[in-house]
């Protein structure tokens, strides 16, 4: 007979991917725990702020069919939820005509069927003018990316996960897991769970958990921060005249730009994919850095002049936790087939966490999911890997 501390379920971790998914478990009626270890809708992980990009330009087909997928799933949630999340803005993307990522995203879009335009630079320019483009540049447009309210996304789902009788409690860490060969006890500080099924989804606080579960997984937390500036003219910088981009730009400097209307009113984000590594993410220091504003004022001067010299509305630390090849861990533990793995990270998996909790439900309820996640599975590194990256990684 199950007691008030005995779940179907228990979900570690939530954020983006812990919250869909202990929403997607309860909504198929599993008696789930969610449990989070710092307060509900905190600033110390991956999952805060007020936007994320969402979008069908990627340079991989597997991450294409997910979009498509992800999309609807989000409007659904947008309904149950009464609120808005999603605000459409188009995408660009652009760099070098030689840049392998951009070339290989067109190629992706239209073997998947995705509808873009290419623009030359005086197109580009003379349709968004508050970009600067060199005039040999490649630029893709595609009008359905957009950007997804982050935080409130994580919210709607812990929400709706509590109106379908999930149990969520916060400012609770795990202390130890013991896993038997048909169930899981989760301990906290104060408290001690059994489930049938455990699903991890502790984003940055993952590898090390892995690890206590004998799965050794090269996994680096980043310390990353976006930057908002505030330009006079705010009102060109305002979704439906500034789109999201993501400039391809890795081989010229080294790094990447990307960057998202002004949602809010804080500023138009500018960002740098990748960021400082770090051996444990209780090591991230949350004060922002003067250097990392002057290097997204230096990416501003060279492709959103308006913005180079405008005010900071915010910039703040986040954490990406990367995997070497960017791709996500989405697995059941190869040892223990109740267990539920997930890093879906490494700077790009916001946009279908709500996907991606759904799949985490399948893994958890019957040990497969329709979706192809063979591209992320949790023994592709082997038994040897190196751990260690460099500060700032490539993207596409």
């Amino acid at each position: 007979m199950a007691t008030s501390n005995s779940f179907d379920v228990i979900v570690l971790g939530a954020g983006a991917m812990g919250s869909a998914a202990a929403y997607h478990l309860a909504q198929r009626g599993k008696r789930v725990l969610l449990l989070e270890q710092f307060a509900i809708g905190h600033d110390r992980g991956s999952s805060h702020g007020s936007s994320r990009i969402i979008r069908y330009s990627y340079n991989h087909p597997a991450y294409i069919a997910l979009s498509k997928a992800a999309y609807p799933m989000w409007f659904a949630l947008e309904q149950e939820a009464d609120e808005k999340l999603y605000t459409r803005t188009g995408g660009l993307d652009f760099g070098p005509p030689d840049e392998e990522s951009l070339i290989d995203t067109g190629i992706a879009m239209t073997a998947s069927g995705i509808e873009y335009e290419t623009l030359s630079s005086a197109e580009a320019s003379k349709r968004f003018p508050q970009f600067r483009f060199p005039d040999d540049w490649l630029i893709l447009y595609q009008e359905e990316t957009g950007m997804m309210a982050a935080t409130r996304c994580v919210l709607a789902h812990v929400r709706l996960a509590k109106q379908h009788g999930a149990a969520v409690i916060d400012n609770s860490p795990v202390v130890n897991l013991t896993i038997r060969s048909d169930s899981v006890e989760v301990h906290t500080r104060t408290d001690s769970y059994t489930s049938a099924k455990l699903v991890i989804a502790t984003g940055a606080w993952a590898g090390a958990m892995f690890e206590t579960l004998d799965l050794n997984l090269p996994l680096m937390p980043l310390r990353t921060q976006p930057v908002f500036f505030q330009p006079e003219n705010s009102a060109d910088y305002q979704p439906g005249r500034f789109p999201c981009y993501i400039a391809h730009t890795f081989s010229q400097y080294a790094h990447m730009g990307y960057g998202l209307p002004d949602a809010d009113g804080i500023g138009v984000k500018i960002a740098t994919h990748g960021g400082r590594a770090v051996n444990d993410p209780s090591q991230i220091n949350y004060t922002p850095y003067d250097e990392e504003v002057e290097m997204a004022r230096a990416f501003a001067r060279k492709h959103i002049p308006g913005a180079a010299d405008a005010p900071v509305g915010d910039t703040h630390a986040c954490i990406y936790t990367m995997t070497p090849d960017e791709h996500f861990i989405i697995d059941l533990h190869p040892a223990y087939s109740h267990v539920v793995v997930s890093s879906a990270c490494s700077g790009h998996g916001f946009k279908f966490s709500t996907l991606i909790g759904s799949i985490l439900a399948d893994l958890a309820i019957n040990a497969h999911t329709e979706h192809d996640i063979s591209l992320f599975s949790a023994t592709r590194f082997g038994e040897s890997h190196e751990r260690d990256m460099p500060p700032l990684v490539a993207v596409y």
